[in-house]
């Protein structure tokens, strides 16, 4: 079977910068996966190349087994870690506005899950807090019925509380036969939903184990691991 994501030498540099050095990972389906790393170590621009908001200095990124293009954008649902939607919109026009664009967009899944929020569809965007459009931003990505869910530091910024919902909602509805990156800081909040790690330094691949390997080879959590690597 043709692994879900495979970056094969992927190098990527900002003028004399080198953001990624060299990285080849290969990613398979039905797993949820933590891109871990301190800030500026190359998360972001991992994520961006994926999604073909990149362009590589040198080698491939591959979604099942194509390069970035119109198929691999539906075949991928990403979250950035901006807020991205129209400000005067509303929850219905935000959702009508996913289905018309994505063809896996499942309404009902959208509209099931802001209910339990008690958000209104005619409740705009601006009116808001930050933590609730964090929420409703998740809810639409994660409504799609994706191969590859790319988030990018989905609990940044909102309180344990909305932490506890977003990994929740991350947990419970991604498709089964796809796969979860989350790109993250905050790895003791996360750790508990992990199957494997993805961890960069400099730009360069420190390590990609599953969570289990780690435990039993180091005797520490994620968490523990992370620290003794940077020193946090």
């Amino acid at each position: 079977m043709t692994p879900l994501l495979e970056c094969k030498a992927l190098t990527k540099k900002y003028g004399n910068t080198l953001a990624l050095n060299n990285i080849n990972l290969t990613l398979e389906r039905g797993r949820i996966i933590g891109l871990l790393g301190p800030n500026a170590s190359g998360k972001t621009t991992l994520i961006k190349l994926i999604n073909g908001l990149l362009t590589p200095t040198g080698g491939e990124v591959l979604i099942n087994g194509q390069k970035p293009g119109p198929e691999s954008k539906l075949a991928i649902a990403y979250l950035p870690d901006t807020t991205f939607l129209c400000e005067w919109m509303n929850v219905e026009q935000l959702i009508d506005y996913y289905k018309d664009f994505y063809n896996n967009f499942d309404s009902q899944k959208a509209y099931d899950m802001l209910a339990r929020l008690n958000i209104g569809k005619k409740m705009k965007l601006k009116a808001m807090s930050k933590g609730t459009k964090e929420k409703v931003q998740l809810i639409l990505t994660m409504s799609r019925k994706a191969d590859l869910y790319c988030l990018d530091e989905p609990i940044g910024g909102v309180d344990p509380a909305s932490r506890d919902y977003i990994l929740e909602t991350i947990i419970n509805n991604y498709n089964p036969e796809g796969s979860i990156l989350i790109s993250t800081h905050l790895i003791s909040d996360i750790e508990k939903v992990l199957d494997e790690i993805v961890l960069i330094q400099g730009g360069n691949l420190y390590m990609h184990k599953t969570v289990d390997e780690i435990r039993e080879e180091k005797g520490m959590s994620i968490d523990g691991l992370f620290r003794e690597v940077f020193r946090c």
